[in-house]
């Protein structure tokens, strides 16, 4: 056996872990709508055979364009549970439209589904936005508001900017074909006539209904595939497209868009003087460099220049011609000392120096033999004798 509000809570725990009732949504008749002083709605939602109690809190309530009337047909979206105090089915709304919308949403989560899957979303294929755009493609309709608030941002944040303007129909039938064609033919602009930097796509706010041309598959694949950069800035704030998704940047709003694609130039101003100081700095340093670079530039060629080398030639000449003298003087004192010492030498082996010591030398006066030895002379034998003035003939006795 159990109690009472064991039994509510095992109902209410299996209502809440039931998938097709807690993401779903629901078409009926509002009745008895009422609003706290908290912000909180509690109203009846009914249709012929049925009812079903709702309560929308303060925050979900608030993003709510107008509140709903009695017998107003409206779609809601949320989840079924109980209101464990009294023991009720109760439904929690966190979002409310008029009948049909419910519809709108499914298609938006199958489609985005779909497209996600195919990687259009991905951050990875996203481009950064230029900082210093030229020119702006607007992708808007010529009449609307959202035109004028883009070009008057613009001109306040950064006059020098061109901006072409593809006009188009932003919310029908016709709206999103026109969308793609005007995003193509600003990317074949870019390719053929002239760069541009940025797309902007935008409109103002609206109805789902209104801005149900920025979820349509054509106008996502369109901006997904443009090679030119896109801000996307469709509705109000609160307002959410497949073509924000698929953009390189969603803006809140159109004026967003255009803050978005442009510095701002008093910020720009405020930057001058830290740029002029880091720029004078810069400058400073650079002339620095070359100027050390100069001089030692100035002193490599005048070391290389020709005056330079016939100087150093010249002195290398001056060098080796001393080098040479001495060298030669040298060579010269040693073949003079050598040709004394062989002159000494044959001085002291001259034969007249001998003879001019008392000696004389012997010869046959035939054959002018020198006799060296008494067995070569025979008692009564002729031989000359040589001094050192002369000669004369001796017998031998």
């Amino acid at each position: 056996m159990i109690t009472v509000s064991q039994l509510i809570t095992t109902v209410k725990n299996l209502l809440e872990v039931d998938s097709d009732l807690t993401d779903v949504w629901v078409e009926g008749e509002v009745s008895n709508f009422k609003q706290a002083a908290s912000g909180h709605c509690y109203f009846t939602l009914k249709d012929s055979r049925a009812v079903v109690p709702c309560v929308m809190w303060r925050n979900d309530a608030l993003r709510l364009r107008r509140l709903p009337v009695d017998g107003e047909q409206v779609a809601i979206h949320g989840y079924i549970s109980l209101y464990e105090p009294q023991g009720k089915l109760q439904f929690y709304a966190d979002r409310l439209d008029l009948a049909g919308l419910g519809k709108l949403y499914q298609e938006f989560e199958r489609l985005k589904a779909q497209l996600a899957d195919e990687g259009l979303f991905d951050a990875a294929r996203k481009q950064p936005l230029p900082a210093w755009p030229a020119r702006i493609g607007v992708v808007t309709s010529s009449k609307a508001a959202a035109l004028r608030d883009i070009l008057r941002t613009l001109a306040v944040r950064y006059p020098l900017v061109d901006v072409l303007l593809a006009p188009t129909a932003v919310q029908g039938a016709e709206a999103p074909a026109q969308i793609a064609a005007a995003i193509d033919l600003l990317n074949a602009w870019n390719l053929g006539v002239e760069p541009i930097d940025v797309l902007i796509v935008a409109r103002g706010g609206g109805s789902i209904e209104e801005l149900w041309a920025f979820n349509d598959e054509q106008v996502v694949r369109a901006i997904a595939a443009s090679v030119i950069p896109v801000i996307s800035g469709v509705g109000h704030e609160t307002d959410f497209t497949l073509s924000d998704l698929a953009a390189d940047q969603r803006a809140p709003t159109p004026t967003g868009a255009a803050a978005l694609a442009v510095p701002d130039r008093l910020e720009l101003a405020g930057q001058l003087p830290g740029l002029r100081s880091r720029l004078q700095s810069a400058a400073a340093g650079h002339i620095d460099r070359e100027r050390r670079q100069l001089v030692q530039t100035r002193r490599l060629l005048e070391r290389l220049s020709p005056a330079v080398q016939l100087a150093t030639r010249r002195q290398q000449v001056d060098e080796l011609s001393r080098s040479m003298t001495r060298t030669a003087a040298h060579r010269l004192a040693v073949q003079r000392a050598q040709v004394d010492g062989m002159r000494a030498r044959l001085a002291s082996l001259d034969p007249n120096a001998v003879l001019a010591r008392g000696y004389a030398i012997l010869q046959e006066p035939v054959s002018g033999a020198v006799i060296t030895s008494v067995a070569q002379a025979a008692s009564g034998m002729a031989i000359r004798a040589r001094v050192a003035d002369g000669e004369f003939d001796v017998t031998v006795s």
